[in-house]
């Protein structure tokens, strides 16, 4: 859901937190042309944002979403309530863990500007808990990304009654400027939506290792190589809609709901035990083959750009909202 034009955009950023998540925020709200104070105890933060920004900076070039040539404003302070003095919007990212955040919020509420959101990149905690401790909980919102945030289009977004009327739309706006793409959840539930879909083919996943029906490396070929393809053009109903044929979705039930009831009813429930964890590590170790982390995520992020830029320059199947098309809509 695009939000309305007339919306005032924030013109200055804080990120809590330099993780991998924060880091990522930092380089696309950088790369978007707003100066970013940026907050985090390690010692070694401002060098983490820097070092971060220098590698995914070509990435963020070849999708359009670096609007100025200068080098973006990282300004690291030494304290959460520093951060976010004047500033207009608040990306959170510190570990995920209720009471840290809990004591972050109170930390920082009595520094923020009147009008600012804070915006929880948390993966699974409830709205209505992180909004414990606030003396004005209306500015708080979920707007939580998926890894990594300055590639991955996708933020979800929730605000519950609480939350001030307007603040969802500023927000929504303020990342499509960014490049990304936006959903909004119309009730809470645990781990939000994209979470919960990726937790519900883990699942099955690991029971097919367990049962020994396939290996690891396997099981991840089939979704890679298969679903997976199809799932980064268009979402499961729409696909299943054009699986139907010119009857669409409504003949594709008629031929399949038979199927798909025992199929569901034979889907496995594993736990993550040691003993599933030890085979998963292992079938991980043996599917790297040898490369190492950071071959990974180089292959993994030149893959991502590869497919956007696909994606977004495909005539009829470009998508409306995206990182190529924002831009686009930005220099028209």
């Amino acid at each position: 859901m695009v939000a309305q034009q007339n919306v005032t955009l924030p013109r200055t950023a804080a990120v809590l937190g330099t993780g991998t998540i924060g880091c990522s925020w930092a380089a696309l709200f950088g790369a978007a042309g707003l100066p970013v104070r940026i907050f985090d105890p390690r010692p070694n933060s401002r060098e983490a944002v820097l070092e971060f920004w220098e590698r995914v900076r070509p990435d963020l070039d070849q999708l359009g979403l670096v609007k100025f040539d200068r080098q973006p404003t990282f300004d690291v302070v030494d304290s959460a309530s520093k951060a976010v003095e004047g500033v207009e919007f608040v990306q959170e990212c510190v570990p995920e863990r209720l009471p840290l955040k809990q004591a972050l919020f109170i930390e920082i509420e009595p520094a923020l500007a009147p009008d600012a959101i804070v915006a929880t990149s948390s993966s699974g905690l409830l709205l209505s808990d992180l909004q414990q401790n606030w003396r004005d909980p209306s500015r708080l919102i979920i707007a939580h990304p998926f890894n990594p945030p300055h590639l991955i289009p996708l933020v979800e977004l929730f605000g519950n009654d609480a939350t001030r009327p307007g603040v969802i739309d500023r927000a929504a706006r303020f990342y499509e400027h960014c490049g990304k793409v936006t959903i909004r959840l119309k009730k809470e539930v645990p781990a939000h939506v994209a979470n919960r879909i990726q937790a519900a083919l883990w699942r099955e996943a690991i029971h097919l290792v367990q049962e020994g029906v396939v290996s690891v490396r396997d099981v991840d070929l089939a979704v890679s190589a298969g679903p997976g393809l199809r799932w980064a053009i268009m979402g499961p109903h729409m696909l299943l809609n054009l699986g139907g044929g010119p009857g669409g979705l409504m003949a594709y039930c008629e031929q399949f709901k038979d199927s798909y009831g025992l199929w569901w009813d034979d889907l496995g429930r594993p736990k993550l035990t040691d003993e599933t964890i030890r085979i998963l590590v292992a079938g991980v170790a043996e599917e790297a083959n040898g490369r190492k982390y950071a071959d990974l995520t180089t292959e993994r992020d030149a893959k991502l750009v590869a497919t956007i830029r696909a994606i977004a320059m495909s005539g009829k199947g470009r998508r409306e909202d995206g990182p190529t098309a924002s831009a686009e809509r930005e220099t028209s």
